[in-house]
Parts: structure tokens; sequence; C-alpha cells
């Protein structure tokens, strides 16, 4: 029997994870909720969810100090809610390693679309993998299987979204690609997100895997265009 997509949300509304419960049973997941930040840490660090999806503003801790809690010990996908329509809580919530975000009021339409995607990109990269395929690429090896990420054998600490960017990228070296094809390509939907999101995640990218994230060798800027992994590497 297939396992069930466990879906783990944490926000103070209960009315409103009444209603995303019913959504998401009737999509077929599972859904557990958490009401308070300290409630939504214990259950996020306490078992394995495919997804989470963590509001901003919760009694006791807030959700940017679960996530970077979560972060420590996990790269499952994180979609945030924000009540705020304010660029920084979005970029702050991206630079602690949420996949996506959602300013409320959404529609449950929306909310759905972005789960969908985001669970739909994680198990494609984790089905689609031969068990030996690893990209050796200079000084990195990404294992596809498994999903982890080496340099000069050290392993890093990617989220699930970083991830699917550096594997996007790393199997198409050499190829330049626009935002908005990066975009479509990896989150899997219409461009939704404006320059500064996907220039973020490629920051907090090069901060990672390259040696000089100032001089970059393995994410390259094409001026005016876009994007690609460098051919040499």
């Amino acid at each position: 029997m297939q396992e069930k997509i466990r879906v783990l949300i944490v926000d103070d509304d209960q009315e409103l994870c009444s209603i995303i419960e019913r959504y998401l049973k009737n999509a077929g997941y599972e859904a557990r909720f958490a009401h308070t930040g300290a409630s939504g840490l214990k259950q996020a660090l306490a078992d394995d969810y495919h997804l989470i999806v963590l509001d901003i503003m919760l009694p006791q801790i807030d959700g940017l100090s679960i996530l970077t809690e979560i972060r420590k010990q996990s790269v499952v996908p994180v979609l945030m809610l924000t009540a705020k329509n304010e660029e920084a809580d979005k970029i702050r919530g991206l630079q602690l390693g949420a996949d996506d975000y959602l300013t409320k009021p959404f529609s449950m339409a929306e909310l759905m679309a972005r789960i969908d995607s985001l669970v739909r990109r994680y198990t494609r990269f984790n089905r689609s993998a031969s068990a030996d395929e690893v990209l050796k690429l200079n000084s990195l090896s990404l294992d596809v299987q498994t999903r982890a990420v080496l340099l000069n054998g050290e392993l890093l600490e990617l989220t699930g979204k970083e991830f699917d960017l550096l594997y996007f990228l790393a199997a198409h070296k050499g190829q330049i690609f626009t935002k908005r094809q990066i975009y479509q390509q990896v989150w899997g939907e219409e461009y939704a997100f404006d320059d500064n999101n996907i220039m973020s995640f490629i920051s907090k990218l090069r901060k990672k895997i390259e040696p000089d994230a100032a001089k970059p060798f393995f994410i390259q800027t094409v001026r005016g265009v876009g994007y690609r992994f460098n051919q040499e590497g």
C-alpha cells in the first residue's frame, strides 16, 4: 500500500486549520496540526513529514525561530504563511531555509497548488533518481537518490529547494537559464516570485557551495540573461 503524504500545519487559527484539513484529506494527504509554536516545534522534530506549513506569527515561539531549529535537523520542504505583505519577512524566511511562502489572506486553491507543487517536486526527485546516480562536479558531488551533497568530501546542509535548484543547474551545466525558466523548472509552476527571491536562493546556495561566494565558480551569472552552471565544474 502506498505511503500517505504527511503534512504538518502549524497555525494558531483553528478555524483556518479545520478548513485546510478538509482540503488536505480530500486530496489524499494525512494532515496533522499544532496551534502553538512550542507544540509545532515539538511535532516537527519528533516525526517525519513530507511537508510543513508554518505560520510566522505564533504564540510562544514564532515561525522563523521554529524554521531555524528545523533546518538544524531536517531538509523537509517548508511553506511559510504570513499575514504581513512585507518583502523583508519573506526574504528572511527564504534566507533561513523556507522553500516557499504564501501571504494571508489566500485562497484554498492557491494553498493546495503550492502544497502539491512542493510535494510533487520533492518526491519526483527521489523517485526519478537511479540507485547509483551521482553527479561529480569538480569538488562537488551530488547523490540524487539520497539528496546528499558533498564539497571536498564534507557533507553540506541544503534545504530541499536548494538541492532541487543545484541539481537542475548542475544536470544542465553550461546551459544558460533565465530566472523565469529556473522558477518554472525547479518550482514546477508558472513564474510567481519576483527576481529578488530567485536571487536570494542563488545567493544562499553560493554561500554553501562556492569556495569564494564573491567570485562564484560553480553558479555563474550571465549578465542581462540569467545563470548557468560552470561547464568546467
